[in-house]
């Protein structure tokens, strides 16, 4: 069956090539091969081999004694965009709720404990890091998170607690107690809004996006500040917004002939 392999269907060379390409970060923008090295726990030799590799094909550049990634890595994203329609039949939506609510606007989908922005229109930076698409943040302390493992199935949820819930703000849930029941009050309420459990000060909120089966696909997020914006305020004057915005996506979607479940989890959720 496609998608199922044996241990000996494992190609270990490409794993040691991503996990050079993800040695590149905000903290190693232009690391030497030692600080690669370093990083992925691979030999010198190993590592040296892998660069080259990539250079050849185009997608780092050795400048004196460091390495830099090329614009070609960007085309990666851009596939993933390419062959994924409900990313480019959502970015009208999300511009619509951005301009609405004059906050920026965002999709993001679950990918092991964390989630993943696949969509995004920015109006203001409104956190301590850089967000885009491709960014990752952790699902237990964003909105965005508590929607998708609100409807994933158990086993996602035990994944997430399991992966640790770290205190990363004032009100960041760390009991996996409270954070069941917070699912549950998401589920009950058809959203999530969290506030400075990610960051201090950090307000966002998001609602599922369903595929025309029902099964949740995404999650459409909006955020902001405390000092811009109450939870309650958000309940009563944005989540109206979103859940039409979501709406129309779906409605898109299934005009469109529906999308694949990627990565969509069932819709009867882990209750």
């Amino acid at each position: 069956m496609v998608g199922e392999g044996s241990e000996r269907d494992y190609v270990q060379s490409i794993e040691r090539g991503f996990a050079v390409l993800l040695a590149f970060d905000g903290d190693r923008p232009s690391p030497t091969l030692a600080e690669v090295a370093t990083a992925t726990g691979l030999s010198r030799p190993a590592v040296r081999r892998i660069l080259l590799t990539l250079q050849k094909l185009g997608y780092v550049a050795a400048v004196g004694s460091r390495w830099t990634l090329t614009p070609r890595v960007l085309t990666i994203g851009q596939h993933y965009a390419a062959t994924h329609t409900f990313v480019e039949t959502a970015q009208p939506h999300l511009l619509r709720l951005a301009e609405e609510t004059q906050e920026s606007a965002s999709l993001a989908q679950l990918d092991g404990t964390d989630v993943v922005y696949v969509a995004r229109v920015q109006v203001r930076r409104i956190m301590a890091v850089s967000v885009d698409v491709g960014s990752r943040v952790p699902a237990y302390a964003t909105s965005m998170g508590r929607v998708l493992t609100a409807w994933a199935d158990a086993s996602v949820v035990d994944t997430v607690i399991e992966g640790g819930l770290k205190r990363l703000a004032q009100r960041t849930i760390t009991d996996p107690t409270v954070f069941r029941d917070a699912l549950h009050q998401v589920r009950q309420d058809g959203y999530a809004v969290v506030e400075s459990e990610l960051e201090d000060g950090l307000l966002s909120a998001a609602v599922p996006v369903r595929t025309p089966d029902g099964a949740v696909l995404a999650a459409l997020a909006y955020s902001t500040t405390v000092g811009r914006m109450t939870s309650a305020a958000i309940v009563e004057k944005v989540i109206p917004l979103m859940q039409v915005t979501a709406t129309a996506i779906a409605e898109d979607l299934r005009l469109l002939g529906g999308t694949r479940r990627l990565d969509a989890q069932a819709r009867d959720g882990f209750y």
